[in-house]
């Protein structure tokens, strides 16, 4: 009879266990890694646009050569980082969002400097190119929203209780977000 009660009161923890937490923290985790995929392609994207962008400027004989090797020097930095879905430490997803903030930066110079190349407004193929990455950029910020929204379950799931003590035993850590830019809290100046 004790055996039969031991053997129940063991079923009974096994299954509050998994229901309460493994799962559900198995569950929250892979959604956090498929959002984390979204992320990557969009960025990916944007990547894959920045050769044929480059070509197209390189056209303007009088383009600035040392903008055009920021661009291609960031792209390479941004590429070269990357982080499995199981290492989304706070950490690494800093050093992944400063490669790509940095891109981000480089090629928004070189937008602003192409500006002032007629010639190179006046083309359709680097019109075209503009605003592919422009709505790139616009993917990007929706996935990088949905992957915070993920890590926000996921993170909030492991820390509640009972769960806390599941996510202890089975090595459920938390994983980091995306945050804005240094300095986009403060409004451009605007001078006429």
């Amino acid at each position: 009879m004790k055996k039969v009660i031991s053997y129940i009161l063991v079923l009974i923890a096994a299954a509050s266990l998994s229901s309460c937490g493994y799962n559900g923290g198995v569950e929250r985790q892979e959604r956090v890694s498929q959002a984390w995929s979204q992320v990557e392609n969009v960025y990916q994207r944007r990547a894959d646009l920045i050769p044929n962008i480059v070509a197209s400027v390189k056209g303007e004989a009088k383009f600035e050569q040392s903008t055009l090797t920021a661009v291609i020097e960031a792209r390479a930095k941004a590429t070269a980082v990357t982080i499995k879905g199981d290492q989304l430490t706070p950490e690494n997803v800093q050093k992944y969002q400063a490669a790509q903030d940095n891109l981000s930066s480089t090629l928004s110079r070189l937008m602003v400097v192409s500006e002032q190349y007629p010639t190179l407004q006046a083309n359709q193929g680097f019109r075209d190119l503009r605003v592919t990455l422009e709505g790139t950029e616009n993917r990007i910020s929706v996935e990088r929203k949905n992957f915070n929204d993920a890590v926000m379950d996921y993170n909030s799931f492991i820390r509640k209780f009972p769960n806390n003590m599941t996510a202890g035993m089975f090595g459920f850590t938390p994983h980091g977000y995306f945050t804005a830019q240094a300095g986009s809290d403060k409004a451009p100046k605007v001078e006429f």
